[in-house]
């Protein structure tokens, strides 16, 4: 017995704590175009009681006096997203959360609560530092599989339906220190085929590979409005790279 823990002992205090070397995002392309101007909400559809542009930045707003009546979404218009480079800024309050919708369809049938649904990949948006409930998961927004890949995974989501978590790209540490609080941030997705990555101010987070018969390969981008609390989200210098 004093031998075996005596080993526990050693063996406790010889493995490292977790060093993974972060991976920065790669250099910005040429060719990015711009979604938003600054100045108004050309080229986005959304319920104009809760969207608009302040300060350079596209903001939405719910009060007491005007909630959102279920989660409601900012649509950009003229845009499909295949194969994509999407780079951005946001900052928000903590009273909830957000999204940015990716490969996402919208939803403005009769039965919707409100004339802005989209479902189908969102990267999480929240004023948080403590994981896993941060800005950076991928969540299924009214699908069925919740919080497909969290913030510092690596993972395979097999046509088995289970996901395999391969390796850990952040730890609580990290993520803290890299995340900016009531401050913006800056986002990059990467998208191609199957594989999705998701970077926070020059670091990778998240790095996704969704092989289920479900994984969308196209569609809408949009910005969340969370139903609930009170809440304020800003976004600014939205553009996109189609990748070949």
């Amino acid at each position: 017995m004093a031998r075996y823990l005596a080993l526990v002992v050693l063996v406790s205090f010889v493995l490292p704590a977790f060093s993974a070397e972060p991976v920065s995002a790669p250099p910005e392309p040429e060719g990015m175009k711009s979604l938003f101007n600054g100045k108004d909400l050309t080229g986005w559809d959304g319920d104009p009681k809760l969207w608009s542009v302040k300060d350079g930045a596209i903001r939405g707003e719910t009060t007491p006096e005007n909630p959102a009546k279920g989660n409601t979404f900012l649509v950009c218009q003229g845009v499909t997203m295949k194969d994509f480079e999407l780079r951005l800024s946001f900052r928000l309050n903590a009273t909830n959360n957000s999204g940015i919708q990716y490969r996402s369809k919208h939803f403005a049938d009769a039965k919707a609560r409100n004339k802005w649904v989209v479902r189908g990949y969102q990267h999480e948006i929240r004023n948080e530092t403590k994981l896993p409930s941060v800005a950076g998961f991928i969540y299924d927004e009214g699908g069925k599989r919740g919080r497909i890949c969290l913030v510092g995974e690596k993972a395979v989501w097999g046509e088995d339906g289970k996901k395999k978590v391969t390796d850990t790209l952040i730890d609580q540490d990290g993520f803290k220190k890299l995340f900016k609080l009531d401050d913006w941030n800056d986002v990059v997705i990467i998208a191609k085929g199957r594989h999705i990555q998701h970077y926070m101010n020059g670091q990778l987070i998240l790095d996704f590979t969704d092989s289920e018969k479900t994984a969308l390969l196209e569609g809408i981008l949009a910005l969340q409005l969370h139903a609930g609390k009170p809440m304020w989200a800003e976004y600014k210098n939205i553009r996109i790279k189609e990748l070949q």
